[in-house]
């Protein structure tokens, strides 16, 4: 429904728009007419004109046609100024009924805002110095049976933004530009890895068996087979499998699926980076993802702006960034500091229990020492971690894929990226001892029978890869969606994908209300 339109007058609306179509096919006229291709696109006449001057413009005598959506008409009786959008912007048409001929300007008069049209002509400068096509022939291409909302300069009512991101994207320049930057981040992703010889790959989106990441999975049923599978959760351990194959640099743009909560940070289907180099470390990857996202910066905003603004905080990109370990972030950041002895006891299974129930922490008295220090680091650390940090160094019991610390066996060669008090990133150098991974993945299946249902599962194929050798390497996933919230100024994650999912709209008096608003 547009904004701001009544019910009735929808459908009073809708009626009229019918009963042009319906006097269209009454004269046999196709109001789905395809074959027209535009000479000229809106930016590019525009750079190309925009600075000659009316009388230049008029000797030249330049002939172009277009074609887009009719964004505005205003008109004058026997005249009228149509202004219209294709992919790259507006252009205006100039309507004549001395140009048009009687029948032309009849079939101009039957036209609605939101119609598709092709006009062809002569290219000038009204008044106003207003680059336009003076009309000599107009066509109906699409008949628009629904009117767009009024507001011109995007759509205000989310529900409307998020659910019918079609008219979203007609209505809002800054929309359209969001979802281009995507689209040229993730090119400048896939350039900067074959840069650097890695090869882009394809692996499964159903599995056989959850894993690759603790998170819990979407299930569906193969009938043919008659097997269950998942959808991925991550792409990890095929990736690494290709490793074992011999392809020592690799990467993957593509879906993960995750059946857990939907917030401005959260969707279920969201999109990931993964890649994997052999002999590199996870310190090589901190270096590496360092300049991907200097990289980026540089594509979406220019060589040296490396400082960017995000929801008024000002992010500075340029390095080196700061790198600190699980441990001394929550000895820097939180109040376990004044705990006596506070750096001795950091590994005190007890004293992170009681600190947690002090603070009305969200704790598990199941947890291991790893997870409650994981659980104090969630809840009041990452917030505060504002500008690039790589946070190092994590335990060994929350990290069921990741290479042991040779001098700690505690810990694990890890990091996660945060910025703006946002996971951007999760890497490790990869373990690659098969009876380690074995072992690890008989802790998590313990795990997960006793009620954790975001352990893995046991993946004995990837355990028979490992057993014929993996090359030492290191892995890394990245979250398309958060980086490209970052480089747009994004403050929802629905605001960078196309279609979000969203709650069902159920009618009034159900659960979820009439406006199904999540």
């Amino acid at each position: 429904m547009a904004e701001n339109t009544t019910p009735q007058e929808l459908s009073e609306q809708v009626r009229v728009r019918f009963e042009k179509l319906g006097r269209l096919r009454e004269r046999n006229e196709n109001p789905y007419k395809n074959g027209y291709s535009p000479t000229g696109l809106a930016a590019d006449l525009h750079q190309a004109h925009d600075a000659k001057t009316k009388e230049e413009l008029e000797s030249l005598a330049i002939r172009h046609s277009v074609s887009g959506r009719i964004m505005a008409i205003r008109d004058f009786g026997k005249a009228a100024f149509v202004r219209i959008q294709d992919r790259t912007g507006i252009i205006q048409l100039f309507i004549q009924r001395d140009k048009l001929g009687p029948e032309g300007y009849a079939a101009y008069k039957e036209l609605d805002i939101g119609d598709i049209v092709y006009g062809e002509g002569t290219l000038f400068k009204t008044k106003t110095n207003e680059l336009s096509v003076g009309c000599e022939k107009l066509v109906l291409l699409t008949k628009s049976l629904r009117p767009l909302p009024e507001k011109f300069h995007g759509i205000a009512d989310v529900e409307i933004k998020y659910r019918q991101r079609y008219l979203d994207l007609i209505m809002s320049e800054e929309s359209r530009s969001t979802f281009k930057k995507r689209f040229k981040i993730i090119d400048e992703l896939r350039r900067f890895f074959t840069e650097l010889d890695f090869v882009e790959v394809e692996t499964p989106m159903m599995h056989p068996v959850a894993g690759g990441a603790n998170a819990r999975p979407f299930k569906t049923h193969h009938n043919a087979l008659d097997m269950s599978l998942f959808m991925r959760i991550a792409p990890e351990l095929y990736l690494k499998r290709l490793l074992v194959g011999g392809f020592e640099r690799v990467f993957e743009i593509n879906r993960n699926f995750r059946n857990e909560g939907i917030s401005i940070k959260h969707n279920p289907e969201f999109t990931m980076l993964e890649f994997y180099q052999a002999y590199a470390t996870y310190e090589d990857l901190m270096d590496l993802t360092e300049k991907l996202f200097q990289r980026v910066a540089a594509r979406v905003n220019g060589e040296g702006c490396m400082k960017i603004q995000y929801q008024g905080t000002e992010i500075n990109l340029e390095g080196p960034w700061e790198r600190i370990s699980v441990e001394d972030a929550i000895l820097k950041y939180t109040d376990f500091q004044n705990v006596p002895n506070a750096r001795s006891r950091i590994r005190d299974r007890q004293a992170l229990l009681e600190y947690g129930l002090k603070k009305q922490l969200p704790m598990d008295s199941k947890d291991t020492v790893g997870g409650l220090m994981m659980a104090i680091f969630d809840e009041e650390v990452e917030a505060r971690l504002i500008q690039p940090t790589f946070v190092t160094r994590y335990p060994l019991d929350v990290s069921p894929l990741s290479r042991k610390n040779e001098n700690d066996p505690f810990l694990v060669d890890r990091f996660e990226l945060y910025i703006y008090g946002r996971e951007m990133a999760n890497a490790f150098s990869e373990l690659n001892d098969p009876v380690d991974q074995e072992s690890r993945f008989s802790e998590q299946v313990k795990a997960k029978q006793a009620g954790n249902e975001e352990a893995c599962d046991m993946d004995q194929d990837y355990v028979t890869a490992l057993e014929f050798g993996m090359p030492p390497a290191a892995g890394e996933g990245i979250g398309i969606d958060r980086m490209v919230m970052l480089f747009t100024d994004s403050p929802s994650i629905r605001d960078v994908i196309l279609f979000p999912l969203m709650r069902p709209i159920r009618p009034e008096g159900q659960p979820g209300g009439k406006s199904g608003k999540n």
